[in-house]
């Protein structure tokens, strides 16, 4: 999103300076996953939303700081959850630091968002941030609870990734409006295209771990597979299957068919029943709807850069 340069250094120096602490190996753990060639997306959202509102002042830096805060704590409790040994291409901080060390880094910089939100002074935006993290928390045990379940739903499914992942997407961008005073009108089009961009963001993400690499993805291929994390292209697959591919499908998400030659079988079914391709077109039908959520708003360089955002979620996958 060009149009967030200048206003994404401002938003950078706020994140360098509120992850300083005396405790040396806070910033050192937080520094490694926030400088570690992340794309600032959520940030730049907030930035890209008040551009549209053609909003002149700076309290959203503050409030874009904090929504990196919100994301990057997220990340570092995630990567403990799953166990996980490479993020962006690089690996993880409970992998180099330990599982402790992460799980309260990731508590410290919660708190950091919840001063920067207090600074703020609006309950407005305190509500939709602090609503946007307890959601996440709870996408994250109700996907926790589903693990291995392949039976579950699509609409549980969607339910999931609308809370642990569009949920700050759709917050995020809604803040703008706030800040912007343009009242509910504009904040409910800002929310819709947050969280639809949102939900197109995590079903791209569930598509491409199964067909692109660690060098694309910054993670490796088939690890959600591994993980026993029962995503759309799995619940497609094990729907259209036959009773033998059912039963390759519940055996490999409780974790006894998850080798080098089952992620080959889980890929080929996944082909055969375009598990994959539906999950890309369900991905373009939520980016659509994000676009549309923009009709509203006069054309420009801001508006096009949200498009863009959009456009560009999407064709990760490729």
């Amino acid at each position: 999103m060009v149009l967030a340069g200048p206003g994404l250094t401002a938003v950078n120096h706020v994140i360098i300076d509120r992850m300083q602490s005396p405790v040396a190996l806070i910033p050192e753990l937080a520094g490694h996953l926030i400088a570690g060639g992340g794309k600032r997306l959520r940030p730049m959202l907030t930035l890209g939303c008040a551009a549209l509102l053609d909003y002149g002042g700076t309290r959203h830096h503050k409030l874009a700081a904090a929504v990196e805060f919100i994301h990057t704590a997220t990340l570092l409790h995630d990567d403990v959850v799953d166990a996980s040994g490479l993020r962006r291409g690089k690996a993880t901080a409970n992998r180099l630091w330990g599982n402790p060390a992460s799980v309260l880094v990731g508590d410290f910089l919660f708190s950091r968002a919840f001063e920067l939100m207090v600074e703020d002074g609006s309950l407005r935006v305190l509500k939709i941030l602090s609503s946007a993290s307890a959601i996440i928390a709870e996408g994250e045990v109700a996907q926790l609870t589903a693990q291995r379940e392949v039976e579950t739903s699509e609409d549980r499914y969607l339910e999931i990734i609308t809370a642990k992942t569009a949920a700050l997407f759709s917050a995020a961008c809604q803040i703008s409006g706030v800040v912007a005073e343009r009242g509910p009108d504009v904040e409910n089009a800002l929310e819709s295209y947050g969280r639809n961009l949102g939900i197109a963001f995590q079903l791209v993400d569930d598509a491409i771990d199964f067909v692109s690499d660690a060098d694309t993805m910054g993670k490796d291929v088939g690890d959600d597979f591994r993980d026993g994390k029962v995503t759309l292209p799995i619940i497609l697959a094990y729907a259209r299957g036959s009773e033998d591919e059912r039963q390759f499908w519940r055996d490999a998400m409780r974790g006894k068919r998850v080798g080098p030659e089952d992620l080959i079988e889980a890929q080929r079914l996944l082909g055969t029943s375009k598990a994959i391709s539906d999950t890309m077109a369900r991905a373009r039908h939520y980016g659509a709807r994000a676009m549309d959520a923009l009709s509203g708003f006069p054309n420009g360089p801001a508006r096009r850069a949200l498009t863009e955002t959009v456009e560009f979620a999407i064709a990760r996958a490729y």
